[in-house]
């Protein structure tokens, strides 16, 4: 190997340190390059509800908040997420209560196993956020990307149905 490669692996393989702030607590946290943003949540900040299933962008476990948006935390790389602002399922309650869409699933049964749990419920919250008046169709579509291999969807689809009543006609707010 040449002396340029290997300078350029050294300079690629390097440590840095991301500064944001994960469930409204600005953090700085100096991990590899390469990390991907789902590996620094779970490994460097702790926040294992944060979950890897495929590890390829296609199940949705890994879902996120990041700046509004739902995103797949494993196709991320940690230094991407630099100045931005996560949220993951362990911030969604509040002083000890559930978010609506919290507990809307559990109301409706939403999940089995739960390990798409955190997943579907940070793309929901990510949908509501933009527009709580998503219709059944709408959610259906939004939450298609998502996959779970136990509980058939409907129950999901009725929780989210669940939490829209409660943010509406309840005191539960979009937090």
């Amino acid at each position: 190997m040449s002396d340029t490669m290997n300078e350029t692996h050294v300079a690629l393989g390097g440590d840095t340190t991301i500064s944001c702030t994960v469930n409204g607590q600005a953090v700085s946290v100096e991990v590899p390059v390469r990390t991907s943003l789902s590996d620094m949540l779970r490994s460097a900040l702790e926040l294992t509800g944060t979950h890897l299933g495929c590890e390829h962008g296609v199940c949705g476990a890994c879902t996120i908040v990041l700046d509004g948006a739902a995103v797949r935390s494993c196709l991320m790389l940690a230094v991407q997420a630099d100045g931005t602002e996560i949220r993951t399922i362990e911030g969604l309650a509040t002083d000890g209560t559930w978010h609506p869409i919290q507990q809307a699933m559990h109301d409706h049964h939403g999940f089995q196993c739960a390990f798409c749990s955190p997943g579907f419920m940070m793309t929901a919250v990510a949908m509501l956020e933009d527009d709580p008046n998503r219709t059944e169709a709408e959610i259906r579509e939004e939450l298609g990307g998502n996959l779970c291999r136990c509980t058939g969807y409907e129950s999901i689809i009725d929780g989210v149905l669940g939490a829209i009543a409660e943010m509406r006609d309840g005191d539960g707010g979009v937090a």
